[in-house]
């Protein structure tokens, strides 16, 4: 994949860190992959931090990175602004002070009170954020301001689980007040168009973790997409995803952009998987081993695939397995997965598509 494409626009939160720490392999596979040609990008819905801030984080886990290779939300968000507004204008910034330094940035007036008469408010992401500067934008929505969400995340994936992200403030807001912002970031294209831009791309992937973000966006935009199992979103969500939230590539973890055998493809139809049967049956996908009876196969280890294995060969057959259920769930819009005997069960749990 590394070689296939040119650019790696990549997501942060849940794809290359958790919580200030890197995800599991993510930094080596991001350098081979750019000694291979494939450029990274990062480009991150999370508002609470300005593109040095980002970079000087990445570096300090030895990866490659200078404040051009980051684009945040705060930066399309003010553009969308300063294209709205005159220069000058007073904008409530419900936020971190990065957001705030961007609206200025674009040539209007950042303010924090409704007394100070603001034509719009935008809303990023801070840990910071509470009741009072909710009342603010509360008010200035009820008057007639302009709205702008920088995203609208309902979480924030740490290692500590998954937290409320902008989305969950930004629901508070239309509950009290009905109205719904502009957002800015992904699912949007603009972050993208603006990566692939500045890179001078030709044939960008879109990289995350999430698919009613990244992958989505990815999709708006018209370009590829591998999901990676490392944040938000999970196997088993893939099942139900709609079709604008289809990844075109799918792995555990980033080593599937340097490892033919860590990723599989989801386009084209179900593909058959030797020694499965799988029958689509109403709600239920089942899966059956193969000419096997419906007891557990004492030669299969629930340990030695998935995630986190070490045998690139085991896991593109859980790869595989994985891709002809969610394949055929698309296509005949089975929403669970059961297994039809004990070795379908410890495989499937590899998978992630059941639970164990």
């Amino acid at each position: 994949m590394a070689e296939q494409y040119d650019a790696l626009l990549l997501d942060l939160d849940g794809t290359v860190y958790l919580g200030g720490q890197p995800v599991r392999y993510a930094v080596e596979s991001i350098e081979q992959a750019r000694a291979l040609g494939a450029h990274p990008v990062y480009v991150t819905n999370n508002a609470s931090r300005p593109p040095a801030e980002v970079a000087a984080s990445l570096t300090g886990m030895e990866l490659t990175a200078t404040d051009h290779d980051v684009l945040t939300s705060p930066e399309a968000a003010t553009a969308m602004l300063a294209g709205s507004h005159p220069a000058g204008s007073p904008v409530l910034v419900v936020g971190a002070p990065w957001l705030a330094e961007c609206v200025e940035q674009a040539g209007l007036r950042p303010v924090r009170t409704f007394a100070d008469d603001p034509v719009a408010v935008v809303q990023g992401h801070s840990p910071e954020t509470g009741w009072p500067q909710l009342a603010e934008a509360c008010l200035a929505l009820r008057a007639g301001a302009d709205w702008v969400a920088c995203n609208v995340d309902s979480t924030l994936p740490t290692d500590r689980g998954l937290l409320p992200g902008n989305g969950a403030m930004v629901a508070a807001l239309v509950a009290a007040t009905t109205l719904r912002p502009r957002v800015a970031g992904k699912p949007g294209r603009a972050l993208l168009d603006t990566a692939v831009e500045r890179l001078g791309a030709t044939r960008p992937l879109v990289v995350g973790d999430r698919l009613d973000t990244d992958i989505e966006a990815g999709a708006t935009a018209g370009l590829p997409s591998l999901l990676v199992l490392t944040g938000v979103s999970t196997a088993v969500e893939l099942l139900t995803a709609p079709e604008h939230q289809h990844p075109t590539w799918l792995a555990f973890d980033l080593r599937g952009m340097l490892d033919p055998r860590r990723a599989v493809s989801l386009a084209g139809p179900a593909p058959e998987v030797a020694g499965w049967h799988l029958t689509a049956d109403g709600s239920e996908v089942t899966v059956t081993r193969a000419g096997q009876a419906s007891t557990d196969d004492p030669t299969e280890d629930p340990t030695s695939g998935g995630p986190d294995a070490d045998d690139a060969d085991q896991v593109a057959a859980d790869l595989a397995l994985l891709a002809a259920v969610v394949v055929t769930a698309w296509r005949t819009g089975a929403t669970e997965v059961r297994a039809g005997d004990g070795a379908a069960e410890t495989a499937l749990r590899r998978t992630r598509l059941l639970a164990g």
